[in-house]
């Protein structure tokens, strides 16, 4: 950061009084300028014992295959979010389940949140998707999936085939060698 967004002053690093930490400080209007993790909101939709997954059309991981996920907007809810996302990415109306895993991308200041799904209606590439399609666990291209969170969330979707009763975590502190995100 470089520039307060409220007066256009140039910022300074410093530990404002109360605070702990360094922060983005303006000197000429005072405000704290806080930084915090971003999150990433999706869902894993279910028909039929099988999984909808998107062809990424963006970069990054264009080309690679992904739950359909993507930033939070602000006035939306979590689960809003992960609805919208299925729907800008997939074309799809999903019934939102339980909260299903969350994944704490530590270096890259992001929060993952995944929900259990069901597809209730057609499908087809969004603007942001390649391709879209339903896999059984068995089918499911791991060498071409996107992002360890959404790896990891599949994973879980496998693992627990339909019995999940309690929220999957992972922390990621730093990236992997050979991960994509």
């Amino acid at each position: 950061m470089k520039f307060c967004s409220s007066c256009g002053a140039i910022v300074v690093k410093k530990i404002p009084a109360d605070d702990n930490r360094e922060r983005w400080v303006c000197p000429d209007c005072q405000i704290v300028h806080y930084q915090n993790p971003k999150i990433v909101v999706g869902c894993l939709p279910e028909r039929d014992g099988k999984i909808l997954l998107c062809k990424r059309a963006i970069d990054p991981c264009y080309g690679f295959w992904t739950a359909p996920a993507g930033f939070m907007e602000l006035g939306e809810s979590i689960a809003a979010g992960a609805a919208r996302e299925t729907l800008e990415e997939a074309c799809a109306t999903v019934r939102l389940g339980p909260l299903f895993a969350a994944v704490d991308v530590v270096y890259a200041g992001q929060l993952h949140l995944f929900f259990r799904a069901e597809l209730i209606s057609d499908f087809s590439a969004g603007e942001e998707s390649l391709d879209v399609a339903l896999y059984k666990p068995d089918e499911i291209p791991w060498d071409d999936l996107a992002f360890s969170s959404n790896r990891f969330a599949i994973e879980k979707w496998v693992e627990d085939d339909g019995e999940t009763h309690s929220v999957h975590e992972l922390v990621i502190s730093e990236k992997r060698p050979g991960a994509r995100i």
